[in-house]
């Protein structure tokens, strides 16, 4: 068997926080959710079915709870915070998709949440 591919998803996270540049925001806060996408070799794992050779999510979505509880401005310093932490903390991903939703966020008409993606790599 050739694999050519290997990702991790964690989708659905969700915090209650307090981002965002209205002072208000940080006063009352609000829901947030995070999904994360890894590309990693974890080929060990798949022959050795032992979690040294993967990514744990339960870490991951550690990381993501520690960087969810500092209070940022945008969602795109807070994503960036938590791309960074988790490639200096799980050495085998390879490439890191975060994405950080604010669900009913301050505009001027009804809006479910707004969303910030990035994509990092080692």
């Amino acid at each position: 068997m050739r694999i050519t591919e290997q990702s991790i998803t964690v989708n659905g996270l969700r915090f209650y926080a307090f981002h965002g540049v209205d002072p208000q925001e940080r006063i009352v806060g609000a829901w947030f959710t995070v999904d994360l996408y890894f590309e990693l070799n974890a080929v060990p794992a798949i022959e050795s079915d032992d979690l040294s050779g993967t990514a744990s999510y339960a870490d991951a979505a550690e990381i993501v709870k520690r960087e969810m509880a500092v209070p940022s401005d945008l969602l795109e310093h807070v994503a960036g915070r938590i791309a960074k932490s988790l490639l200096a903390e799980m050495p085998l991903v390879q490439t890191v998709t975060v994405a950080v939703s604010k669900e009913n966020p301050p505009v001027c008409a009804p809006c479910e949440s707004s969303t910030f993606t990035l994509t990092a790599e080692r």
